[in-house]
Order: structure tokens, then sequence, then C-alpha cells
């Protein structure tokens, strides 16, 4: 009796749609599970505030203002053009509320959707199953991968890649299906890929290293070649004899006249002919590779992104050391820090011992790229992919940084995941041997992980852990200044400042810090002192106006405190705590109109401006309307406001 059974649902084909089901759940359970404890993460002292927690646009939610200023040049200036990353902010803000934990959980959504459509792809172009799982697994849990996940500013790596996966998925389906719609999506992906964060520049560049491999399209294999071996015969002693005619002659056996043939595997035969069109296939992505990478460059260096101080030489040094100091923290994660302070000189023996390295393994994998082509594609996606940010362009002040590695370690995983095999292919029990090695690999890294995500717990946490791997690190001084001064230890963040001023003389936020810790204790006139060598540094320094503002008015000099909101907001026209605290030293000075009008555009950019809307309904109180300020007084009370509520408790207002 024939079984009514569909072809479609036979045990094999359950199998092999089953157990790729299982290896995503298991990649996403071990991702989850190694970095869970971010969810009790804070904000960090650094980018953090531009990006959220002192950035009105992004506290205030999605609205038609905040997602106008998405694509505005105001936040242009704070990281480059990131639409789509701040569009991911205000959406987070929206929906989950503002709170660390709300963007810290979405950066481990994404990371855990990038993992898993990593391993899909990489399944599906090379129709290898474990490997493809294993260089998924390293992605997911190594160790370097933690500054994109566990920094909300790093927002950036984590969707930027999520479309870079899409493109590289529906690439696949362009390749297999050439389908015009398809490829138009591979166009719109690269493209909202690059609004998350311009690194993806490079994609085009892998498109075509997959297609020399897994996909194969740089050739054609050639037939299948045929080896002929000369006739067997049986091997004659003495004389020869007589034919006897018996049916036993070796003569009339077939099997020893007849030719044999050995087939012999074809070969990979690459032809211009077919490698033309591939790159005719890419010039509309090359030439919006072009187009942005041109704009970023001018929007940085007129922004001040791009360190020129920095000499040319020393920057080709130093990249040629970063090449290798990468895949030596790839093979030995420890000593990881959020900043690496730049080395005042490049040692000469590391860079040619660099240059040495790394032109050795060009050579090898270019030699053997015809029968490990994986070598060839994983060792240019690695070096491909950090080329803009490996520091011949400098942009910051660090010699190198974990965050860059997201992507290109890929490349270096994906050499290891069909490297290794391959090298012990004649080894016996090879099967039990490398899950034994992939098992214990993946458990050492899930542990240096979840260690390296407890330093994120807190800027503190994060600092100290700085300070003890590296040397000479003004910046973890300055930042250790900051979350010293938000704990309340303000003559601890003078020290910490004072450390990094003596290491960089010239730092402005270091001045900064230590002015908000002078501030904190009172001493207003040292506050303004620093406040003020700040800005003679760097003259167009929000923040440092603003602060000066603070102490002026703690002064009583509420004029002078008017100028210095005014400048802070002139550099930075959403500050909304300038124009609060201008409202304010308004209000004082008696002047209730335009402390309401200063009150009302806080609140125009920032609609959640508790403190905004209390004020202002205080200043309508005191200018006689008492229906507008009741009104904004029952809004601060909605958003959470204890004066507002005691307010209309006492006065039995409903609210």
């Amino acid at each position: 009796m024939k079984s009514s059974q569909g072809k479609g649902s036979t045990p094999a084909n359950d199998r092999k749609f089953l157990l790729p089901l299982l290896i995503c759940l298991v990649l996403a359970a071990l991702t989850v599970a190694v970095y869970w404890q971010i969810k009790d993460s804070g904000f960090i002292k650094l980018d953090d505030n531009l990006f959220v927690y002192q950035n009105a646009y992004v506290q205030s939610g999605l609205n038609w203002n905040s997602i106008r200023q998405a694509f505005s040049t105001e936040l242009l200036e704070r990281a480059g053009w990131v639409p789509l990353t701040w569009l991911s902010l205000m959406l987070d803000t929206e929906i989950l509320g503002f709170h660390p934990s709300s963007y810290h959980l979405t950066n481990l959504l994404l990371h855990v959707i990038n993992t898993i459509l990593l391993f899909l792809i990489l399944r599906r172009m090379t129709k290898t199953l474990w490997s493809s799982a294993f260089v998924a697994a390293l992605f997911a849990i190594h160790p370097l991968h933690v500054e994109s996940v566990a920094w909300i500013a790093e927002r950036r790596d984590v969707l930027s890649t999520f479309f870079m996966m899409l493109t590289l998925g529906a690439y696949g389906y362009y390749v297999e299906q050439r389908n015009l719609k398809l490829y138009a999506f591979v166009l719109l992906f690269f493209i909202l890929g690059l609004m998350a964060k311009p690194m993806l520049v490079t994609l085009p560049f892998v498109l075509l290293l997959l297609d020399f491999w897994p996909l194969e399209r740089f050739g054609e294999i050639k037939p299948v070649q045929k080896m002929q071996t000369e006739v067997l015969k049986p091997e004659i002693t003495g004389k020869p004899k007589k034919k006897s005619g018996k049916k036993g002659d070796l003569k009339e056996i077939p099997e020893f006249r007849k030719t044999m043939e050995i087939q012999k595997p074809g070969e990979t035969e690459y032809k211009w002919s077919l490698i033309y069109p591939l790159l005719l296939e890419k010039l509309p992505l090359f030439v919006i590779t072009i187009v942005l990478s041109f704009a970023t460059f001018v929007a940085a260096q007129s922004e001040g992104y791009i360190a020129d101080v920095i000499p040319l030489g020393t920057r080709i040094g130093n990249a040629f050391i970063s090449y290798i100091s990468y895949i030596g923290k790839m093979l030995w994660p420890f000593n990881l820090a959020v900043f690496y302070p730049y080395p005042g000189r490049v040692i000469p023996w590391q860079v040619f011992g660099s240059i040495f390295l790394l032109s050795g393994i060009t050579l090898a994998v270019i030699w053997r790229a015809k029968r490990f082509p994986y070598l060839s594609t994983g060792w240019f996606w690695y070096v491909g992919t950090l080329a803009p940010v490996i520091g011949v362009v400098q942009l910051g002040a660090q010699a190198m940084a974990d965050r860059y590695t997201y992507i290109p370690l890929i490349g270096l995983f994906i050499m290891v995941a069909w490297g290794v095999p391959e090298l012990l292919k004649k080894v016996h029990y090879r099967k039990e041997i490398l899950w034994a090695v992939s098992v214990l690999c993946i458990l050492c890294l899930s542990v240096i992980t979840w260690k390296q995500v407890g330093h994120w717990r807190s800027s503190l946490t994060l600092f100290d852990h700085t300070l003890s791997v590296t040397d000479n690190n003004w910046l973890a001084y300055d930042g250790r200044c900051a979350a010293n001064n938000e704990a309340g230890n303000h003559r601890q963040a003078i020290e910490d400042c004072d450390k990094a001023l003596q290491l960089k003389p010239f730092y402005v936020t270091a001045y900064n810090g230590r002015g908000n810790a002078y501030s904190a204790l009172g001493n207003y006139k040292q506050a303004v002192e620093d406040y003020s060598r700040a800005i003679e540094i760097k003259q167009d320094y929000a923040d440092a106006y603003y602060n000066r503002g603070i102490a002026d008015a703690a002064l009583g000099n509420y004029k002078q405190a008017i100028e210095d909101y005014s400048r802070a907001i002139k550099i930075t026209p959403g500050h909304t705590d300038a124009y609060n605290d201008r409202g304010a030293a308004y209000y004082i000075l008696g002047n209730y109109n335009q402390a309401i009008e200063d009150f009302s555009r806080a609140i125009k950019i920032n609609p959640n401006f508790t403190g905004a809307y209390f004020n202002r309904g205080v200043a309508y109180a005191r200018s006689g309307n008492r229906d507008m300020a009741i009104n904004d007084l029952v809004a601060a009370a909605r958003l959470g406001d204890e004066r507002a509520k005691n307010f209309l408790k006492i006065n039995k207002i409903s609210w």
C-alpha cells in the first residue's frame, strides 16, 4: 500500500528544516544568556549623553519634530549623518519609555537577529550547516563585540549590521533568481544601512568577495576530466607459448583489454568575461559608496572629527599595527577597554613586523585561492571592511576600538570555521575533536564575554576597569570624573580631572567636568574659572557656556547667566535645559513674558519636559493667567512632577 504522505513531509525533510530551526533557537538563547545582565546597566558617561540622556529630541520620543531633526544638521554635528539610528532611539523612547534598559534591550535584540541572519545567510550560500553555525556562534559571543552591544551609543553598529545582513540575504536570492525586483531590495537595504552608519561603504566589496566564494561567480567549472591508463597486460616469463585456445586465456578477457578511465574533479577557470559583468552589476552600489564617502569625509572634517594633529606616518604605522592587534585580541580577548589612547609614537619594529605578517598572510591566501577560496574571502573581508576605520583617516583620538571589529571579524571567523576542519581532514577522530574544541571555545568565550559585559554596568565600573588595563588614559580619567560627579563624589571627581589634565593639558571636557565638581561643592568662582578656560580653548563649547550660566546664576549674576545660556542655545539650538534655565533667569528678573516664551520653546522641542511645564505654570500664575497656570501644572503632574501634584492636591484641583 502506497503512503499518502507528501514528498515534502518525509522525516528527512522534516529534519532538514528542524535542525536549522533548533540551531537558531540555541544561538538566540546563548546570546541572550551571555548578555542578559545589560538590562540592569545604566547610561555611560561617554557619548550616551549625546545620543540619549541629554538629547531632547530622543527624549521626546517619535514625533514630527523629532523625525525632522533626525535628518538635520544639528544632530549631524553630534555623531555624523545617522538618521535611522536617531529614529530607532526615538522609537525606543516612544514604545519602551525613557530608561537605560529600553535602549540596552533593543541593542541586544538587534544583535540576536544579526546572529541568526548571519547563520541563515551563510548556510544558504555555502550549503554547509555546522561551519555556518560556528561562525554565527563566534559572532554572537566574542568579547570584542561587547562594546557594540552593551554601549547604547553604538546602536549604529548593531542597526547598520542588521541592514547589512538584509542586503546580503537579498543579494543571495538575487543571484539565484536574477530578478531586478530583488536587486532593488539590495539597493534599498544598502542605503538604509548607510543611514544607520556610513561604515557600510565597504559592502559592495563584500558582495564581490561572496561572488568569488561561496557563490563561485568568478569562473566556470571545467568539465570532468578523464585520465586514460595503459592497457593492462599479464607479466610473461620464459619462452612464449603457443595459443591454446582455451577458455581461460587472458587474451579473451575484455576487462584487461579495455582502456581504463579515471575521473578527475573539474577545476574552476576564472574568466574576465565573467568578472566584468559582476563589476558592472555593483556599479550603482559603488556610486552610492563614493558619493556618501565624500560627503561623510567633508562633514567629519568640518565638524572637527578628523584629527589632523597626528602625523600621517604615525597614522599609517598604527594602522598596520592595529590590523595585527585586532587578530591578537580575537585569539586572546583580554584587557579590553572602551578607549585605547593613541601612542606618542609608533615603534618601528612593530610596524615592519606587522607589514611582514600582513603581506605574508595576503600572499598565502592568494596563492591558495583556487584550492581554499574561503581563505581569500575571509581574509579580504577582514582587511577590507576594517579599512575605513583603521586610522589612516583618523576619526577621534583612539588608537583602535573594539567596536570596529563587529563586522570585520566575520571574515576571520569564516577562515577558522572552514579552515580548521580542512586542516584536520586526515586526523583520526576528526569529528569528535572538532565538536569538543568548538564547544570548549564557545564556553570559554561565553564566560569571558559575560565578565566583560559586567564592566559596562555603570560608568564607574567601566572606567575603573579601563584604567586598570591601560596606561596614561586621559579619557578614562575624564569619564570617571563625570561618573564621580553624578555619584556625588565631587572631590574624587576633581582628582580624576586633574590627572586627565596632566596627561592632556588642553582637554576641554576635563575643565568642564572639574568645573561641575567645584560648582556642586559651592565653589562657583573656581567653577567659572574652569568653564572660562574650556571656552578659551574651544569657543563653540555649548556645555561650558551652559554650565557657566548656572554658576553665574548661583552667584546672582543673572544677566551674565542669560548671556551664557544664549550662547549655548546659539551653538546648540535644541538645548532644552538652556531654554529652561534662561527662562528661570528671566523669571527672577521679573520678565515673565520672556520666561514663558523660553519655557514654551523647551516644551516644543521636548513635549515631555516636566520641569518646563511646572516653571511655565508658575510664570503664568505670577503674570495673572490662572487657567494657563493650572493647565501646565496638571501637565507637569501627569508627567510625574511631585511639586505640581502637591500644589494641585492642596488646592483640591483634580488632574
